[in-house]
């Protein structure tokens, strides 16, 4: 285990070498940090597709709500290889910054890849998970330039409506996300709407989307620069694109799973749209879902799900008290349960424990702020909902740093970087860590 110093001391030998080495980057190679030449204290992530040699490539900023610029790009990396996007994931913007400390961030890191990098001008794009795909919609809707948004686990910046959008947006949330149903309603917004959008739900949680559901988004940003006759229209492409989503949704049909037939169908529909006369094979699916009874019935179904999961949520908000350990307990154990065996409602048991673990964060993170005697009791309560989340673990440490407890302040942090925390800086500023840092063997990479 290497000595937490000598690696904060290593990764800055690294980060000098590569803003020295930056410029000269090769097609294929993908850097953790690019620092930028106007502002030091500001860096990015890059990678350059393999297809690099051209004069100008269409590119993505990704923006990451832990500020880990380099990780969906090491998750997207291949689908760059085959579309012919670079990638750019910011290491500064994150969860806590304020819109205009954004509206830096967001100025330093595209001018600085405007500079130093082959970028078409007409195709720039955005994408961003969670908070960060509230900035991704932030920086589309102050910057006319940003062509399409992917977000990702969250919608539009809060407070802000659907409207008529220069730009296309393109939702993405797992099923078990407890931000599934503000996508659903933001996707129903942008229906009253002239903007371009499509929505896609994927088997999983509060996440980065799978490759494979990211394939499409980025396939939708492909063919919105074919509509816009930026690109030339690749026939090629869309027999193929057609070929594998009408597979899809034959194999939704096959498995009764109707409902997920019409959003392959949506999703294709806006996709194509203008573009080919295979369009129509799309709508006439989606036209005899609409006439169907069993697609109704699953529609009734889920829409009485989500008022279910409303009423549950109202529920659990007469228990945020710092003397319900028992009830929360049988929750939560109940809730792990359920997504275990469920089938069709194995997606509200997931958002309903997702929603509970964002409560519990917030809830602890205003206590420790505070210095409020109940901030343990909240954060045993994180703990115990979402034990693989490493703010639950990064918060017991701070508790356990203010009681002087050592062997404890290391364990969690441990489990902080076992869970992915990743930001050495805010370790650092950390106040209840000062001392204890030199002590603690840490590898954070």
């Amino acid at each position: 285990m290497f000595n937490y110093s000598l690696v904060l001391a290593f990764c800055g030998i690294v980060a000098l070498h590569t803003m020295a080495r930056a410029d000269m980057l090769p097609p294929g190679r993908l850097i953790d940090t690019v620092v930028c030449r106007a502002d030091p204290s500001q860096s990015y992530a890059i990678y350059i597709p393999e297809k690099g040699e051209k004069e100008t490539l269409p590119v993505i900023y990704f923006f990451d709500p832990h500020g880990a610029g380099v990780f969906p790009l090491k998750k997207y990396r291949s689908l760059a290889d085959s579309y012919g996007f670079i990638l750019v994931g910011s290491n500064n913007s994150r969860n806590g910054n304020d819109w205009p400390a954004t509206g830096v961030i967001w100025q330093h890191l595209f001018n600085d890849t405007r500079d130093r990098w082959k970028i078409d001008p007409k195709r720039v794009y955005t994408a961003g998970f969670s908070g960060g795909a509230k900035v991704a919609g932030y920086v589309a809707m102050n910057y006319s330039f940003v062509k399409g948004v992917i977000a990702n686990g969250a919608g539009l910046p809060d407070g802000t409506s659907a409207g008529d959008f220069s730009f296309s947006f393109t939702a993405l949330a797992g099923e078990g996300d407890m931000n599934m149903t503000e996508l659903i309603a933001i996707t129903g917004e942008f229906d009253r709407t002239r903007t371009r959008h499509r929505i896609l739900l994927f088997d999983g949680k509060h996440e980065w989307a799978p490759e494979s559901t990211m394939d499409r988004a980025f396939a939708g940003l492909q063919f919105d620069a074919m509509r816009q006759q930026l690109i030339p229209k690749e026939e090629t492409f869309i027999t193929r694109y057609v070929a594998a989503s009408k597979t899809r949704v034959e194999a939704s049909l096959a498995a009764g799973r109707l409902l997920k037939a019409r959003e392959e169908c949506r999703f294709s529909i806006d996709l194509l749209d203008g573009l080919t006369g295979q369009v129509d094979w799309f709508k006439e699916k989606d036209a005899a879902l609409d006439r169907n009874t069993q697609f109704q019935k699953q529609r009734k179904e889920e829409e009485r799900l989500l008022v279910r999961e409303q009423s549950t949520k109202n529920e659990y908000m007469q228990h945020f008290r710092p003397d319900e350990m028992q009830y929360w307990t049988e929750t939560i154990h109940d809730l792990n349960a359920r997504i275990r065996t469920a089938t069709v409602e194995k997606g509200m048991y997931q958002r309903l424990l997702a929603y509970l673990s964002l409560a519990f964060f917030s809830i602890s993170n205003q206590l420790i702020v505070s210095h409020h005697d109940n901030a343990r009791y909240f954060v045993e309560l994180y703990k115990l909902a979402d034990p693989t989340n490493s703010e639950a673990w990064y918060f017991s440490a701070i508790l356990n740093a203010r009681e002087r407890h050592t062997p404890a302040v290391e364990s969690d942090l441990r489990r902080a970087v076992e869970c992915g925390f990743r930001d050495k800086a805010r370790l650092e500023r950390q106040p209840e860590f000062k001392e204890l840092l030199p002590r603690i063997h840490l590898s954070i990479k």
